[in-house]
């Protein structure tokens, strides 16, 4: 932030205080004469030096010691012409020259004093004022401080761009004293996209309007050159932008550009209908603009994150699905035909070979369980009715062939994109398998509900409760998944309270 120039403590009066000075003096004196020579029987020579004495003090007042000195000399050569010899400028007497002389030395005197006490008091209201333009400084520092502050918490809390620019656009406003903000976008063809306006923008330029700016804007010389721009005088700006920035009475503009990671990502302007914004405006629209590349940056990072989240999650439920599929059509049917073959050939031995066909129907058993077995690892890869019959079904199945009692309450019939019943489907399999496990619950309740835009899932039980997800349980990987679709998880756990998992997945997940 520039500092403000403070004024600079001057010893002496400027030259049209001292020109004011000489002619007051010309003026009091000429008046003074004419008056004491009406008075001349009347005052005595003490009483006119004293009325001199003051024209000279109100000379020193206005104009400072050099025009009172002057005055002083000039009234001196008044009293010796017209009050103590008439009819030359000779003195009459020692006495006349005493008092001549005292008049003088009380004159210069008194102006020197006058004088001193008026740079004295001149320096104490420039003191004054030096001191009153810092605390102004001080408390505009301390309120931009704050602002930024206030800005860069929602950049550190994660807050979404759009909130971001929007609380960017009121700090700006109030801190700058603007009569409008906007904050633009630029996109691949040169056009901005506006992402945030308050003050006199907001009511012509709503949030996604799109707009060609040309020189001299301000806000194209930033977007073009990247570097900060301003102009003066908008009345010859060119373009709809320049008619709607002429409708609005807006007279000067500040455009500052924003940079995200070495590319130019847009600017911020500001307008004013007044007076021109400072020469530091720049300077100090510059913090904010870091914080919005800042939260643009690390809403990058947090997309790619959870798309590359998406992308890793999906794989793994291709492959789940491919191997549950491969088991089911090559594997699983070939043990099946395997063991009816065996059935067969146990149905031709001769009866005369007992224990050959035991051995047979043994060896038939062990395929049907090994069978069962490899059925069963299937469906818990991706369980094939999940596919066919969508997440309800799948539940019911689940729900059937668990060790505990489970009451499912399924409030909507609709099917969802493959990775949300997926997603679900674990959830509920694996908070299920997490209760049977370690809970030693009597039962367990589900509910699915769709609310707007998400699909809501809870699951409860009335176990021992305790369940932390940060000691490395499956509920780790719940959350992984489900946050790689944009949804979230939250599991309420206190000991001897049961356990309660609450989901919520977005519909339709930001990829």
């Amino acid at each position: 932030m520039t500092r403000r120039r403070l004024p600079a403590l001057r010893a002496g009066l400027s030259p049209q205080r001292r020109l004011a000075g000489m002619l007051t003096g010309l003026v009091v004196l000429l008046l003074l004469t004419m008056v004491l020579a009406q008075l001349r029987e009347v005052l005595d020579l003490p009483s006119q030096m004293l009325l001199y004495l003051l024209a000279v003090v109100v000379v020193a007042l206005v104009g400072g010691l050099v025009p009172a000195l002057a005055a002083a000399a000039a009234a001196a050569a008044l009293l010796a012409y017209y009050f103590i010899a008439p009819d030359s400028f000779a003195v009459g007497g020692l006495n006349d020259v005493v008092a001549l002389v005292v008049f003088v030395l009380v004159a210069g005197v008194v102006s020197s004093a006058v004088g001193l006490a008026a740079r004295r008091t001149r320096e104490a209201e420039t003191h004054a004022t030096a001191n009153a333009a810092s605390r102004e400084e001080l408390s505009m520092l301390a309120e931009e401080q704050a602002a930024l502050r206030r800005v860069a918490t929602l950049v550190a809390r994660g807050m979404p761009p759009a909130e971001v620019f929007a609380a960017v656009a009121e700090e700006i406003g109030h801190v700058l004293a603007t009569d409008g903000t906007v904050i633009v976008r630029l996109d691949p063809d040169g056009a901005a996209t506006l992402v945030a306006g308050t003050g006199a923008y907001a009511d012509v330029m709503p949030v996604g309007s799109r707009w060609n700016l040309e020189p001299p804007l301000a806000l194209a010389g930033a977007l073009r050159t990247g570097r900060p721009a301003r102009l003066d005088d908008i009345g010859q700006a060119p373009g709809a932008y320049g008619d709607a920035i002429r409708g609005l009475r807006i007279r000067s503009g500040v455009a500052v550009p924003i940079v995200v990671e070495g590319r130019l990502w847009g600017a911020i302007a500001i307008g004013a209908k007044g007076e021109r914004f400072p020469a530091d405006t720049e300077q100090r629209m510059a913090g904010f603009t870091e914080l919005i590349g800042t939260a643009i940056a690390n809403a990058d990072s947090r997309a790619q994150l959870t798309a590359s989240r998406a992308r890793i999650v999906a794989a793994a439920d291709d492959a789940r699905r491919r191997i549950e599929r491969d088991l089911h059509d090559g594997t699983q049917q070939r043990l099946i035909a395997l063991g009816l073959e065996l059935r067969l050939t146990q149905a031709m031995v001769p009866a005369e070979l007992p224990k050959l066909q035991t051995q047979i129907g043994r060896i038939t058993h062990e395929l049907t369980e090994a069978t069962e077995e490899l059925r069963e690892m299937a469906r818990g890869i991706h369980p094939a009715i999940l596919s066919t019959g969508g997440l309800g079904p799948a539940l019911r199945t689940l729900a059937r062939r668990a060790a505990i009692p489970v009451e499912l309450d399924i409030r909507t019939g609709t099917r969802w994109a493959d990775p949300i019943e997926v997603a679900a489907y674990y959830v509920v399999s694996e908070a299920l398998t997490n209760t049977t496990r370690h809970a030693r619950a009597s039962h367990a309740h589900v509910t699915v509900e769709q609310h707007d835009a998400l699909l809501h899932l809870t699951i409860r039980d009335d176990g021992t409760g305790g369940a932390d997800p940060a000691r490395g349980s499956g509920l780790i990987g719940l959350r992984d998944r489900v946050q790689a679709l944009g949804g979230s998880i939250e599991v309420n756990s206190r000991p001897s309270e049961g356990t309660a998992i609450v989901v919520e997945l977005p519909l339709q997940p930001d990829r």
